[in-house]
């Protein structure tokens, strides 16, 4: 295939994965993903795949696996068909004409696109994108099981593994006293041997944040994710400056678009930015927030919605054109599915997630796995995410 062409068409599906073990959040806790799954053709015949995932439907913001595939059916797609596959930044702006707001379903057909594209001219996307300026990043793992001893558990045979030594907890559901006293705990069974951070999920007001981080520091923790609600840029500001000298503040929710990025760097209210393909809009739009990070001097952190090896590979590509100035990234969906949808995943070695170098994404999609957990074919209807475990998770 010479070059890329207009788009010929584009279609999206719901899956339903289980997922190892539940993953447990200060909102709730999850036992099956449901990502959206696009696929876009180009009139050249070339095609490509992108990845749309919520972390227990609409409990993280406001798209849902639903509402994504309405969007991409009724108004993306019918937009784009036609259009010049190449000319990326008009594909987004046209997209923004169709369909206000709506990030993670733009994300996934522009992924789509990009995949698309890249395999047409028989390169990688990250050319594309920059150029590659990373082989790989550490890849940090999350012990969200809500069991202190399997926690630790999990940590220990990763570190036998070589395939992580940099552990985010997930706090919030329990009281702040409890959170402490198990982070101190998880802290004290990897003491010398791994780097441990936390991710509060907007759950404490900024009080209670002022006055439980600094016990957390004291347990050993280095880097602190969306400690308060993500509108509450003021108490995210107050803790970076407070705490700045002893730990790293990093804002996840409250970032989402270039114009979060300004606010936050202006304020000086974050130390790292938590990047995510799909809360930024795309792949071009996740550059544009990282730009933002640079010239602001606030560093990077490749974050994940729990996508499986399309959407982590897609990520890959993107971080992989970022600067220097990160704290390495969490993709690790694809580990914690039943089953993944590509012939062979990303590997990991040394601690270290190696970026893929083939053609677009490079990963190759396996479409029995796609028939396998399509929604339609197993009737399945609603994203599961148990909100009784909110309080004791």
């Amino acid at each position: 295939m010479i070059g890329p062409s207009p788009i010929e068409r584009i279609e999206a599906r719901i899956l339903d994965i289980p997922t190892i073990r539940p993953h447990k959040l200060s909102f709730g806790a999850i036992s099956r993903q449901s990502p959206v799954i696009v696929q876009l053709w180009l009139r050249n015949g070339a095609t490509g795949f992108g990845e749309a995932a919520t972390i227990g439907g609409p409990s993280w913001n406001e798209e849902s696996p639903e509402s994504i595939w309405h969007a991409i059916q009724t108004y993306l797609a019918p937009a784009l068909v036609d259009q010049d596959g190449a000319a990326f930044g008009a594909v987004l702006a046209r997209m923004d004409v169709a369909c206000k707001g709506n990030a993670f379903a733009k994300s996934a057909v522009e992924m789509a696109l990009i995949d698309a594209v890249s395999r047409s001219l028989n390169l990688p996307a990250y050319q594309l994108l920059g150029g590659k300026r990373h082989q790989s990043l550490p890849l940090v793992w999350t012990l969200a099981s809500g069991d202190v001893a399997q926690d630790l558990e999990e940590a220990q045979l990763r570190l036998q593994q070589k395939r992580h030594r940099i552990f985010k907890m997930k706090i919030g559901a329990r009281t702040p006293q409890q959170d402490v006293a198990v982070v101190s705990e998880i802290a004290r069974g990897l003491a010398g041997k791994a780097t441990l951070t936390v991710d509060v999920n907007q759950a404490w007001d900024g009080h209670t944040a002022r006055r439980y981080l600094p016990q957390l520091i004291d347990a050993g923790v280095t880097l602190i994710e969306q400690p308060v609600a993500k509108w509450n840029v003021e108490a995210l500001k107050t803790l970076s400056a407070e705490l700045g000298s002893r730990a790293s503040i990093m804002a996840d929710e409250t970032v989402c678009t270039p114009q979060d990025a300004m606010l936050l760097a202006r304020g000086q209210a974050s130390h790292v930015f938590s990047l995510k393909v799909a809360k930024h809009g795309g792949l071009l739009r996740t550059r544009q927030v990282a730009g933002i990070a640079e010239a602001a001097d606030i560093g990077w952190y490749g974050g994940t919605m729990l996508e499986t090896s399309i959407g982590s590979a897609a990520s890959a590509h993107v971080f992989a054109t970022l600067n220097h100035q990160h704290h390495g990234c969490e993709l690790f969906g694809p580990q914690l599915l039943v089953d993944d949808l590509v012939t062979a995943r990303m590997p990991i070695v040394d601690f270290e997630l190696q970026l893929p170098d083939g053609p677009g994404f490079g990963v190759e999609v396996d479409q029995t796995q796609l028939d396998r957990f399509d929604r339609a074919r197993t009737g399945l209807h609603t994203t599961h995410i148990d909100l009784g475990h909110q309080a004791t998770a």
